[in-house]
């Protein structure tokens, strides 16, 4: 990645938070490397070098600051604009890929050979997937140091360290502490209660605007796998090694977090989600700056600055939802959705074990016990009578999952956008609509617009646009490449 020195030190200089994860400020008279935003003095510029990633400073020899926390920053928005292999790559060492499959795994699900993918994350980024899976790594050790009370020994292997001199080698190197000290740097402050407990905060770029984001997944909420309450989202999560559940209170500055997993492993892929759920890693300024010079939409992009686009935690769940959702209302899919969860609780061995059945009223009430949505096999091993909708609708739910179980279709956001739209246009019972929705929040494409989609063409009224699907995909190429943003804009203006 190449960076411009003068416009990064400017932004060094202004102390511009917005930077924040674009690129990490080296300093080599200190030996540290820091967010651009970094509240300390403005260093030199002779003692300055600038690199694309954390794992790129920590391969120069540089550690964190102390101070502003640059391994706590949040993601470079690029991973959600580009769509390229580095782009993807990022995105599925964030979820864990390199943790769980190692780097042949990862070039494996890129379809470049290991050689191949060393060499272009390493001019990208300038580090290898090893070395930026290892930046993750002491990340997500810091966090399990500060935030529980686990042993070290546990901490070091829930983080996926392959040893535990591993780990403190590691943490030596990266924070120039040894482990049991950053527990002390903690202080008196309390480990999370609960087993699996794990408290922390999200950073993000303001402006947020949460309280669209709350109210897009509170209207959209199934009992039993999520809820709003209180300005907190509830969900309970399937991870790649057990179940966990989080609550995610957005504030002014970061989204608090509280997770519980069954193995602490899933620390990393669960934060991935999170963020991508909400939408944190965006750059909301350029995204607004870009709507806002049409005039059509400047009104609303300056009453509600920081729209941010929901995405998922879960693409084969985003799947089911979108085609249940075809052709009805948010309130009828959500009630048909209700009615498939229910039936598969009902078939639960735990559930016929102890008898209890399951109400969407009880359910709404206990947000502490709150589970994953079902995934693929579990649908296939429903009987007709669990669905409760026509059955060319129901053949296509169980295409889709035979076609995720068979691995023709993979709903994971490190995947080729168009390879994978293209593959859902091919299974029957999905259409443009859905393979475009789903692009949009499962595979985390900036840049789709709905135009077929009635809620989006009443917005579009409503604003004095277009609103037949011809003329608004031609109006809307100013909107490039944020449509997706200018998606949401339109469904709020509906």
């Amino acid at each position: 990645m190449e960076m411009d020195f003068e416009r990064c030190y400017r932004a060094v200089d202004s102390r511009d938070q917005r930077f924040d994860g674009w690129f990490y400020t080296g300093v080599t008279s200190t030996g540290i490397y820091c967010r651009p935003s970094c509240p300390a003095i403005t260093p030199k510029r002779h003692n300055v070098r600038f690199f694309p990633s954390a794992a790129a400073a920590q391969g120069a020899g540089l550690r964190a600051c102390r101070r502003c926390r640059p391994d706590a920053a949040p993601g470079s928005p690029l991973w959600d604009v580009r769509a390229d292999v580095v782009g993807r790559a990022m995105r599925l060492i964030a979820d864990g890929v390199v943790d769980r499959d190692g780097v042949p795994g990862l070039a494996s699900r890129l379809g470049y050979t290991e050689r191949h993918l060393h060499r272009m994350l390493s001019a990208e980024m300038g580090a290898g997937p090893l070395a930026l899976a290892r930046a993750q790594r002491a990340q997500t050790a810091r966090i399990l140091i500060e935030t529980t009370d686990l042993a070290m020994a546990e901490i070091a292997f829930a983080a996926g360290f392959g040893s535990v001199r591993q780990f403190n080698d590691t943490l030596r190197e990266v924070y120039a502490s040894a482990p049991s000290d950053l527990r002390t740097a903690r202080g008196r402050q309390q480990a999370p209660a609960g087993a699996g407990t794990i408290a922390l905060r999200l950073a993000y770029r303001p402006p947020l605007h949460a309280r669209a984001l709350l109210d897009f997944l509170a209207v959209r909420a199934l009992p039993g796998v999520e809820a709003v309450h209180d300005g907190t989202y509830h969900r309970g999560l399937r991870l790649p090694h057990g179940t966990g559940q989080v609550a995610l209170t957005p504030t002014d500055g970061h989204v608090a977090a509280t997770l519980r997993l069954a193995d602490l492993r899933d620390l990393a892929p669960a934060v991935a989600r999170c963020r991508r759920l909400l939408d944190l890693d965006a750059d909301p300024v350029a995204i607004d700056a870009t709507l806002a010079a049409d005039p059509a939409l400047a009104p609303a992009i300056a009453a509600e600055p920081g729209i941010r686009v929901p995405r998922a935690v879960d693409g084969f769940e985003q799947a089911v939802r979108a085609i249940i959702g075809q052709q009805v209302s948010v309130t009828s899919a959500r009630t048909t959705l209700n009615r498939l969860l229910t039936a598969h609780a009902r078939v639960d061995h735990e559930v016929v074990a102890t008898g209890t059945g399951v109400s969407e009223q009880q359910l709404h009430d206990q947000p502490g016990e709150l589970r994953g949505f079902l995934g693929a096999e579990e649908l296939l091993g429903l009987p007709d009578s669990a669905f409760g909708m026509p059955v060319g609708r129901r053949e296509a739910l169980r295409g889709l999952a035979r076609a995720v179980s068979d691995g023709t279709v993979d709903l994971a956001p490190g995947v080729d956008r168009e390879d994978a739209v293209r593959r859902l246009l091919a299974l029957p019972g999905i259409g443009p609509w859905t393979a475009n929705y789903l692009a949009m929040r499962a595979y985390g494409d900036p840049d789709v617009l709905l135009s077929s989609d009635l809620a989006v063409r009443r917005g579009a009224a409503a604003l004095g646009l277009p609103d037949t699907p011809p003329t608004l995909d031609r109006y809307a190429e100013r909107w490039r490449p944020w449509r997706s943003y200018a998606t949401i804009r339109l469904w709020r203006a509906a």
